[in-house]
């Protein structure tokens, strides 16, 4: 039997969310503030660039199983089940910023009281948050709603950006966090259908669950902080980083996944969850020493890689620079916390003339730089009479360009790679001055 499903916020996590939901043959209602947002949804336009999302997107608006509305009275009185896809935004001080969620909650509470709605629902925090949420969530919803049948489940996600359907759709564990047998149950059945291949549904309590997410994701940025700390003493001793990696990933204790090196971690959910997990343990009394320096070391390789360009330019007396990739990572629009920013500030700050290209988000980027950079056409043309081709970010088109477009418009044959993009062997045959992360850098006798 299907459920009526609300989804409370349509950014990366809610739409997804509530696109597989309904995929699943669920009736999902997707309530956001943005009512601009909402209509072009109607419309059939999906706001966010994930690949496979669009397909089942239209799909189930077809089949009348997926809406958007601005009414969140209208959910609580057609849902049992919500999940609280909100942002968690960091304060000044590194920690998860709630108002959002407890907002939320606070007006599905009034509007349960409002209707004396008695059947039981259940509040699911979607969005990645502190342990100790759940808890608050619950008081907050019981301060305005006292007789309401409900409960809270702590349901964190982990989509990748760029894989979030297929995650989703198939994913490697579930994680249910809450103490409520009946909620638990929901949970398993809801989820059912994604985990057929006998994947587990793992319920646990509250707070275990919160920490989870937490948990997952600083342990992945200590590996990228990890192989760029290595990248960098392999390019200090002549050792290269690639070798290393291949080398220590077919170990079945370490595994292949996250082990290369770059220019540094980005995006809405490493960088936050980071320093979101140093707080919430500081706050009880806890230093996480290997964490803190895994922030520490993300904030060095952006700031080193910028050094190297800058190095370059001086030595050249270069001042225009072309920048390939501005997302975060590649199959994503997202520039929230993109390493191509920190770049581009640093760039700007002395002087430079940035000319930049990715496929998907120039959006973002526009909001944060507006006319201060040239938006390219397209990668080539980014390359126009530029001193040096910077690339931060590593989609799949810039695995195998034209080398003779780029050398057309270039002024000098001169790269700096920080996804490690090229071949050592490819770049010295082409004559190019190569600069990488954690390999021997290549510069030929004449340029």
């Amino acid at each position: 039997m299907p459920y009526n499903v609300g989804v409370i916020g349509t950014g990366y996590v809610g739409l997804v969310t509530g696109t597989c939901f309904a995929e699943s043959g669920n009736n999902v209602l997707c309530i956001d503030i943005d009512a601009d947002k909402v209509q072009r949804m109607k419309q059939g336009e999906v706001p966010i660039y994930e690949p496979g999302l669009e397909v089942l997107f239209q799909r189930n608006i077809r089949e009348n199983r997926l809406e958007f509305s601005t009414n969140l009275e209208k959910a609580v009185t057609s849902c049992s089940i919500f999940f609280l896809c909100l942002p968690t935004p960091p304060s000044e001080d590194g920690s998860a910023d709630l108002q959002h969620v407890l907002k939320v909650a606070k007006d599905i509470g009034e509007l349960l009281h409002k209707h004396d709605i008695r059947e039981h629902v259940v509040l699911v925090d979607k969005s990645t948050v502190p342990v100790g949420t759940s808890e608050k969530v619950r008081e907050t919803v019981a301060a305005v709603a006292p007789n309401a049948d409900f409960s809270i489940v702590s349901n964190p996600e982990f989509l990748k950006e760029g894989f979030a359907v297929d995650d989703f759709m198939k994913p490697d564990r579930v994680v249910v966090g809450t103490s409520n047998e009946k909620s638990a149950e929901i949970m398993r059945d809801l989820y059912e259908p994604f985990t057929r291949n006998g994947n587990p549904i793992f319920v646990l309590n509250e707070k275990s669950a919160e920490v989870c997410k937490y948990a997952a994701n600083a342990h992945l940025a200590m590996r990228i902080s990890f192989m760029n700390e290595l990248a960098n003493y392999c390019e200090t001793v002549g050792a290269n980083i690639d070798d290393v990696r291949y080398a220590i990933g077919s170990d079945s204790r370490i595994g292949k996944k996250f082990l290369y090196a770059g220019v540094g971690y980005g995006g809405s959910c490493f960088p936050k969850d980071v320093r979101a997990l140093l707080h919430s343990a500081k706050d009880a009394g806890v230093e996480l020493k290997v964490v803190q320096a895994v922030e520490e070391a993300n904030a060095h390789q952006k700031s080193s890689f910028l050094e190297k360009i800058r190095a370059y330019l001086a030595e050249s007396n270069g001042k225009t620079v072309a920048v390939w990739g501005l997302a975060f990572k590649p199959n994503t629009d997202d520039t929230r916390e993109a390493p191509a920013f920190t770049l581009i500030d640093g760039l700007l700050a002395d002087g430079c003339t940035v000319q930049a290209y990715d496929p998907e988000a120039f959006e973002g980027t526009q909001v944060r730089f507006g006319d201060k950079i040239t938006y390219a056409s397209d990668m080539y043309a980014a390359c126009k009479n530029a001193d040096v081709l910077v690339i931060v970010t590593e989609w799949s088109e810039f695995r195998n360009p034209d080398f003779a477009k780029i050398e057309a418009g270039l002024n000098n044959k001169v790269i700096f790679d920080g996804r490690n993009v090229f071949s050592l062997d490819k770049m010295a045959d082409k004559g190019y001055r190569y600069h990488s992360i954690g390999r021997p850098a290549i510069i030929p006798e004449v340029e």
